[in-house]
């Protein structure tokens, strides 16, 4: 039987206590980011805490969690720290070398990165890889894969990394405002093209920072509505729909920083249960995906 694998990247979302003064998501009950209830996979998923500490002093952080997620290897211990932000040099060159989505295209398996990239980001040229960049974008570099344009927004191939458009269309781009369920239709459909497709979803990370309670709520809920939207689409019979993070963040509004609690993740489809049988770490997720697919 075919396998795939869709994997939501959501960026500083962690396992908190149950506390709706300062745990949005405890806030949204019985949703499908919850930790709080577990049910069978497939309908209900296998729920998780995965270790973001990487065994390095200091609160986790972005660069060297994704890092890890994508490339299986301890970035934190690689660079004896932990990294806020953007990838440097070292990082940089251990996805090059170990990034999952290279890994399974020189597999010979289908893979890609399906958030859309504003004209700037072509229009630079070769100049763009001397900028910040993300994780996610020097793993699908890596590999060697075309990025999206707004033209795949426009014509459904492709999501925005803030899927309704809103922003967007605020800085003056011409695009059709999508619904999150309209949006996690598009992901879930698209996720039948490919053996591993990834999606990666950043504001989540700037609502914890903010610490205001009625935005974070809105953003749970908005992920809510589009995951439903994205489990109603996927064929779950040959794909496993796995939703991690890289820290915690926002589950904890009492602080403005990163949490030391474990990377919520969820997962769903006929084999769900044994890839997360494989998952302990943030550091086991590339490996899992990999072992699943090849």
């Amino acid at each position: 039987m075919k396998r795939r694998v869709l994997m939501i990247f959501v960026d500083g979302l962690g396992v908190g206590e149950r506390n709706r003064e300062r745990n949005p998501i405890a806030a949204v009950p019985e949703g499908r980011l919850s930790l709080f209830s577990s049910g069978p996979a497939p309908r209900d998923g296998v729920s998780l805490g995965l270790d973001a500490t990487l065994g390095v002093p200091g609160l986790p952080q972005s660069a060297t969690g994704q890092t890890t997620l994508l490339t299986g290897k301890n970035a934190a211990r690689i660079i004896d720290r932990h990294l806020f932000g953007f990838p440097n040099k070292t990082l940089r060159r251990v996805i090059h070398e170990f990034s999952l989505s290279r890994r399974l295209v020189e597999a010979g398996l289908s893979a890609a990165f399906l958030n859309a990239y504003r004209p700037l980001f072509f229009e630079l040229g070769d100049e763009i890889w001397n900028k910040p960049l993300s994780v996610t974008t020097w793993n699908n570099r890596a590999a060697g894969l075309p990025f999206f344009s707004l033209d795949d927004v426009t014509e459904r191939r492709a999501i925005y990394n803030e899927f309704t458009n809103v922003t967007l269309r605020e800085k003056g781009f011409e695009l059709p405002l999508f619904t999150p369920e309209e949006a996690g239709g598009i992901l879930g459909r698209r996720s039948r093209d490919y053996d591993f497709l990834l999606f990666e979803y950043f504001r989540t990370d700037m609502a914890g920072h903010a610490q205001e309670m009625e935005r974070a709520v809105a953003e749970i809920e908005k992920l809510e509505l589009f995951l439903e939207a994205v489990l109603a689409e996927v064929e779950l019979d040959e794909t496993v729909v796995l939703l991690t993070s890289d820290h915690g963040n926002i589950e904890d509004l009492s602080v403005r920083s990163h949490t030391m609690n474990p990377a919520l993740t969820r997962l769903w489809g006929r084999e769900a249960e044994g890839v997360a049988a494989r998952l302990r770490s943030i550091e086991d997720v590339a490996g899992a995906v990999l072992d699943f697919l090849l």
